[in-house]
């Protein structure tokens, strides 16, 4: 779950605008139905991560339920979590796996109701199975978006053999000094190391979690790197490193706006990921809020949220079309994310795990 740049945003949305003139995309046609008279309210809140929505859909979506939508945005799963625990109240969130696995062991979100989602049978088996990890009976939440974790490459500087090669171990590779991108995140930091040890992401083997520092540390000496959140997504696209770990719709936006950039997700196995829609216990409008979790699993709201964000769509008509059509995302490998690797995996919650690795990680960026 990832903001994308402004740049990023302003590009694309123009190019919504050209989509919905052509016909596709959200299409806000769809016949009126007025929320108050069917579920007793009409206004919902939604919190999701910065621009992780398409054009037109909250608009589309007011129209069509005669309703509102107050629409929060945070920059973290950390950030949504403290302050639903300070009393925040919201009818829709989109936190990722590992976020509502937490937030069903804390009993914090209420079961869906079933009847009232429609469109389910328009989702990607391939995402289904994916929240099966933390949600076993799909009780609890609706896929949203899905993808992972890998290396954005400049192949006109990194040979492409190499890089394959030797997968995370490039980051060690001092040929490379001055010229990597780090994503500041300690959790995928960590996976990284991780994953080029051999280890699970998931691991709590106090060896391991030593042994990954030592790498990351090893890795700060060898390339330097530059510690970036969201500005690594125009910073490549404008080719000012060779390398970058970034996530997967954001690396296929840059590989659509630069010829001389591939993504590869390293052998050694990556973090597979997927967000979804929840609805926290204490919501106040449940009905509306189901029929708006219905409403972006539908084709026309998966559409205009793939095409302007970037990120692979859980519809499988959208996902089949945005991954084949060139004038999408067709032939960009970042909106295909692997499946059925077995050295991929998906984050499972574990405070304590969180806790070792925060001072740490401070300290690699520090040079310690």
């Amino acid at each position: 779950m990832k903001k994308q740049s402004l740049s990023k945003i302003l590009l694309i949305s123009s190019l919504g605008v050209l989509t919905a003139c052509s016909g596709s995309g959200s299409s806000g046609t769809e016949e009126t139905k007025d929320a108050k008279e069917l579920y007793g309210c009409s206004v919902i809140n939604v919190y999701n991560a910065g621009e992780y929505i398409g054009d037109g859909v909250l608009n589309d979506f007011e129209k069509m339920y005669n309703a509102k939508v107050n629409y929060e945005t945070f920059d973290s799963n950390e950030t949504m979590y403290t302050k639903l625990l300070g009393g925040s109240a919201y009818d829709v969130l989109v936190p990722s796996d590992y976020s509502i696995e937490r937030l069903i062991d804390e009993g914090m979100l209420q079961k869906l109701d079933k009847d009232a989602l429609t469109n389910l049978d328009q989702l990607d088996p391939v995402a289904v199975e994916m929240q099966k990890a933390f949600d076993p009976d799909l009780e609890y939440a609706v896929p949203y978006f899905r993808g992972s974790v890998g290396l954005v490459y400049n192949h006109d500087n990194v040979d492409p053999a190499v890089i394959e090669e030797k997968g995370w171990d490039i980051l060690l590779d001092e040929a490379y000094k001055g010229r990597v991108f780090m994503y500041d995140s300690q959790r995928d930091a960590f996976m990284v190391a991780f994953k080029a040890l051999g280890y699970s992401m998931n691991t709590e083997a106090p060896e391991e979690i030593e042994a990954a520092y030592q790498w990351l540390i090893a890795m700060d000496k060898a390339v330097e790197p530059a510690y970036v959140t969201d500005e690594v997504i125009d910073a490549m696209l404008n080719g000012e490193k060779d390398i970058a770990l970034m996530y997967s719709g954001d690396a296929a936006y840059v590989i659509a706006e630069n010829d001389s950039m591939s993504y590869l997700e390293p052998h050694q196995g990556t973090n597979i990921w997927i967000d979804a829609m929840v609805i926290p216990a204490n919501a106040g409008c449940p009905g509306l809020a189901n029929a708006f979790v219905d409403y972006i699993t539908d084709y026309d709201a998966s559409y205009a949220n793939s095409e302007t964000i970037g990120y692979t769509a859980v519809n499988k008509q959208v996902f089949d079309e945005m991954s084949t059509d060139e004038e999408l995302y067709g032939g960009i490998s970042a909106y295909i994310p692997r499946d059925g690797y077995e050295k991929d995996e998906i984050f499972h919650f574990n405070e304590v795990l969180r806790q070792e690795l925060s001072d740490r990680w401070n300290k690699v960026k520090i040079g310690e």
